[in-house]
């Protein structure tokens, strides 16, 4: 921020790094803090400033807060796997919920002024209609939903007892990479089908599962929202914008496109993009995932000065491939 740095908790993670570019070619000053527990230090940014830890030491994430003069964190560190979240609910309460609660508390000790949260269209469960708005019911099925869905209870709270606004940016499927191939999907074992396919494309992966063919959907598999890694990096530098121009509103947004595509769909575009038929293999549902995930975005386009540059399926793709093939170059 120009009066005073913005903190990325999980930035050197997938989309965190991703904002972390954003934030910087805006021109703002950034810290990363991050354990690497599946970030990597070569996605941060040299502009930016990296610390190693956890959100949990109170004492050097406060110590942090007070040196880089910080007024504002986007927090995207925490556990995203739904299947993982299923069997081993512990986990998530304890990095998503817990971790974020000690963060928090923190930020009001440190004075922090603006805070944007990366939650999840699985608050909403198996919504009843789609796409979806944020004013329908959140009934999370997974413990993954469910973390997120009680850090947003708790930030909404902390708001409205402290002198702090917030955005909280309900993510759909995120695809993609950085169009200048600076950063992207890395971590070993992704469960992003995107992520899978490209990697299955480059001979990474024997095959690519398709879990789950009889959803009530018109070809049996799951449909979702996919939106690009960049133009989600970029709607978080807006809401950071739109944070500091109004310091007493809050705002809870979903962030998609408002289009789904389903599992087959999907691979059908990385057999367009790569000119090959990939290998699918048809298992059974995985526990915790809905049928359907379709954002109604419109009230994320009429708040915050964004406008999606990057809603193509097949150029997702691209990107998310040529990413791939330069991580296969570092190996």
């Amino acid at each position: 921020m120009r009066d005073g740095t913005v903190m990325v908790t999980g930035g050197a993670g997938y989309i965190g790094s991703h904002a972390v570019l954003a934030l910087l070619d805006a021109g703002h000053e950034v810290v990363v803090f991050d354990n690497l527990s599946t970030g990597f230090d070569w996605l941060v940014d040299s502009r930016a400033t990296l610390v190693r830890g956890e959100i949990e030491d109170d004492d050097l994430v406060r110590a942090t807060l007070q040196k880089h003069n910080v007024r504002a964190i986007l927090h995207f560190a925490g556990s995203i796997i739904v299947p993982e979240s299923v069997s081993n609910p512990l986990k998530y309460y304890r990095n998503n919920t817990v971790a974020s609660r000690a963060l928090l508390e923190s930020a009001v000790l440190a004075g922090v002024k603006h805070f944007i949260f990366s939650s999840t269209a699985a608050t909403y469960g198996a919504p009843e209609r789609v796409p979806v708005a944020e004013g329908d019911p959140t009934v999370p099925i997974n413990p993954y939903g469910m973390s997120k869905l009680m850090t947003e209870a708790m930030l909404r709270d902390v708001a409205a007892a402290y002198p702090m606004n917030y955005a909280v940016l309900r993510y759909f499927n995120v695809a993609g990479a950085d169009p200048q191939q600076r950063a992207g999907q890395s971590t070993i074992g992704a469960t992003h089908l995107i992520k899978i396919a490209v990697e299955a494309a480059l001979g990474k992966r024997a095959s690519v599962g398709v879990y789950g063919t009889d959803y009530a959907t018109p070809d049996g598999t799951g449909v979702r929202d996919y939106i690009h890694v960049s133009d989600l990096a970029a709607a978080h530098v807006a809401a950071l914008d739109l944070l500091v121009a109004e310091p007493t509103r809050s705002h809870t947004l979903n962030a998609g496109y408002g289009k789904g595509f389903s599992v087959l769909e999907v691979l059908d575009a990385v057999d367009r993009v790569t000119n090959m038929t990939l290998n699918r293999v048809v298992e059974g549902r995985r526990a915790g995932d809905s049928a359907e995930l379709v954002a109604d975005n419109s009230a994320i386009l009429s708040t915050l000065d964004w406008t999606p540059q990057r809603a193509d399926l097949d150029g997702i793709v691209r990107d998310a491939l040529a990413w791939e093939r330069k991580l296969s170059e570092r190996d």
